[in-house]
């Protein structure tokens, strides 16, 4: 009986030890569960690639795409093109879509966009709470992440030479000492160049548009080139292949400070126009939440600033970010008012009309 019941005992706590085990398993596995539910909604959100179509110069877009990789753990193909060519791919695309994000150019183009229905829509709370109304779209189409006046970039070698002083209206560059001297981007790829032309029309044509286009006719002779990229007229002139330039001040100011010595700078006292460089997804984006993402990364303080690690020095938008020092002080030119959404309903036909008038 005793050795009856010493049996009975150790079958009773073996069936009491593997029912806890079992117990402990399925506590085990429902954790695990859990855990892989977490793991997944983390893989939606911060795991996979996009494909963003970038307007900054090339050492600013490296250094903005490893620092959103770094920071999120998303992978990025970027393509590196000027504005105008970004949204003629865009719309090349529309029926396939090949790329998630638009990062980088004036808004003017991003409002072309838009109105052609390219864009999708996304309303960054990091944005609302850090970007001024006036740098972004209301509706989230586009975010302005910096600012960028248009300047004057002149050679000084030249200016000695003929004894000329750098030019700081737009008069000043219809100088016949500058024909085939002057440089600027083509305004059909270059969302610069259009922004050039809407400030010139805004400026010399505010009574009287005609005034601004008699403007551009008398100074398209003296352009020895239109180039394809915005930026490339401020290098031409720092190596004297041209006596001025035109472009945006914060890339004459990452010439100068390359060791372009001979590069001046000023702006035209008589009103220039600036750009709200902006980021937006791409309608029908392969991998929108992911964009997303993107867009709360780009519109926030430490995003703006990394330009500055690569001799960028565009004005920025948050009120957070750091302002370069090297900046041009947007208090000392005489802006023109901003209206992103006038410039980029008028985009499409003041480009035909240059091309069809004045570039004949």
């Amino acid at each position: 009986m005793k050795k009856f019941a010493l049996v009975l005992f150790i079958m009773i706590l073996g069936v009491f030890v593997v029912a806890c085990g079992d117990s402990n398993n399925e506590e085990s596995s429902s954790n695990q569960s859990e855990n892989d539910g977490n793991n997944e909604e983390t893989d939606r959100v911060l795991e996979g690639s996009i494909t963003a179509y970038v307007g900054f110069q090339e050492d600013h877009a490296v250094a903005a795409i490893k620092e959103f990789e770094e920071e999120t753990g998303i992978a990025v193909d970027m393509i590196r093109m000027s504005a105008g060519e970004i949204l003629a791919r865009i719309r090349a695309e529309r029926s396939n879509p090949q790329a998630d994000i638009w990062y980088g150019g004036p808004a003017d183009t991003f409002v072309a966009a838009q109105q052609e229905d390219l864009l999708h829509p996304y309303v960054s709370e990091v944005a609302v709470e850090g970007i001024p109304e006036e740098f972004r779209d209301e509706d989230g189409y586009w975010t302005g992440v910096y600012l960028g006046p248009v300047g004057f970039a002149t050679n000084q070698k030249f200016l000695d030479e003929h004894g000329l002083e750098a030019p700081t209206s737009w008069d000043d560059l219809l100088n016949p000492a500058f024909e085939n001297e002057i440089v600027m981007a083509h305004p059909a790829s270059s969302g610069t160049a259009y922004t050039i032309l809407y400030t010139v029309l805004e400026v010399l044509g505010e009574e009287n548009e005609e005034d601004g286009w008699d403007y551009l006719q008398q100074l398209h002779p003296l352009v020895q080139q239109y180039t394809t990229s915005g930026s490339a007229p401020g290098r031409m002139v720092g190596m004297g292949e041209a006596a001025v330039g035109i472009l945006f001040a914060h890339d004459i100011i990452k010439y100068q400070k390359e060791g372009y010595s001979d590069l001046v700078m000023t702006t035209p006292e008589d009103g220039t126009g600036f750009e709200i460089g902006s980021v937006a997804i791409i309608d029908g984006a392969p991998n929108q939440e992911l964009a997303e993402v993107f867009i709360d990364w780009a519109s926030g303080p430490s995003a703006q600033e990394v330009g500055q690690t690569t001799d960028n020095f565009q004005n920025l938008t948050h009120k957070e970010a750091q302002q370069p020092e090297q900046a041009i002080d947007l208090d000392n030119l005489n802006l023109i008012e901003s209206n992103p959404l006038r410039a980029g309903e008028l985009r499409q036909g003041i480009i035909d009309k240059w091309d069809n008038e004045v570039n004949k």
